[in-house]
C-alpha cells in the first residue's frame, strides 16, 4: 500500500510523540534524546503499516547508523531490457468453466481471453477499495494495540474502528493522551471518510 507516509515513522515514549519523519532522522533524534540511557523504552512505529520497529540504540551514533542500513527502503528493481521482443507479462494457464460460461464468452467481441482479462480488472477495481479499507483498519489496530491497549475504552474504540463509526471512535478515545489521540485521528481519517 503506497501512501503519502509510506516511508515515515513515529517515535513514542510512553504516550508522548517524540519524533516523526524519515527513519534515519527519527533514529538519530532518538539516539540523541536517549543519550547514555539506552535502556529507556521508545517505540518506533511505521506510519504506513502501524507495526513496531525493533531497533537497538546501543553503541555510538556510527553503530546505530550501521544497524540502520538493513532498514533502508529500496524501490522495485528495474529489469534490464535486452535485445528482442519485450515480455508482455501474459501467462497462459488452464481454467475450468461451465458450458454456459464458454458459450457466453464465445459471443463476446475480442475473444475469451480479452473478455476474461476485462472481467478480472473490473473485479480487482471493485475489491481494491475493500482491501484498502481493511489495510487501513489493520494499521490503526496495530498502533492501538501497542499504544492504547491498556487505556479505558480501547475495546469499544476498536469496535467503532471496524464498524467505521467515526463518532463512536472519537467518543471512546476522548480521554486518551493527546498525542495518541492526534496520531490515531490521522491514521483513521481515511477509514471513516469512506463510510
Amino acid at each position: 500500500m503506497k501512501t503519502e507516509n509510506s516511508h515515515t515513522y513515529s517515535a513514542f515514549q510512553g504516550s508522548a510523540l517524540l519524533f516523526r519523519g524519515e527513519l534515519q532522522d527519527v533514529v538519530l533524534n532518538i539516539k540523541k534524546h536517549l543519550g547514555r540511557s539506552e535502556n529507556s523504552s521508545v517505540l518506533i512505529l511505521s506510519d504506513a503499516t502501524g507495526k513496531t520497529l525493533d531497533f537497538s540504540f546501543q553503541g555510538s551514533q556510527q553503530d546505530v547508523l550501521k544497524r540502520l542500513e538493513m532498514y533502508k527502503h529500496t524501490d522495485d528493481p528495474v529489469e534490464p531490457s535486452g535485445p528482442g521482443r519485450p515480455k508482455l507479462g501474459v501467462i497462459s494457464r488452464e481454467i475450468s468453466l461451465l458450458p454456459r460460461h464458454w458459450e457466453w464468452l464465445a459471443t463476446q467481441s475480442g475473444g475469451a481471453s480479452a473478455t476474461l482479462r476485462l472481467l478480472v480488472e473490473e473485479a480487482r477495481k471493485k475489491s481494491s477499495n475493500i482491501n484498502t479499507t481493511k489495510q487501513l483498519q489493520e494499521r490503526a489496530y496495530q498502533v492501538m494495540s501497542v499504544l492504547a491497549g491498556d487505556l479505558q475504552g480501547y475495546e469499544e474504540a476498536l469496535r467503532a474502528l471496524y464498524k467505521k463509526d467515526g463518532k463512536a471512535f472519537v467518543t471512546q478515545v476522548k480521554g486518551w493522551p493527546k498525542d495518541i489521540q492526534k496520531y490515531l485521528s490521522e491514521l483513521t481519517k481515511p477509514v471513516f471518510k469512506e463510510k
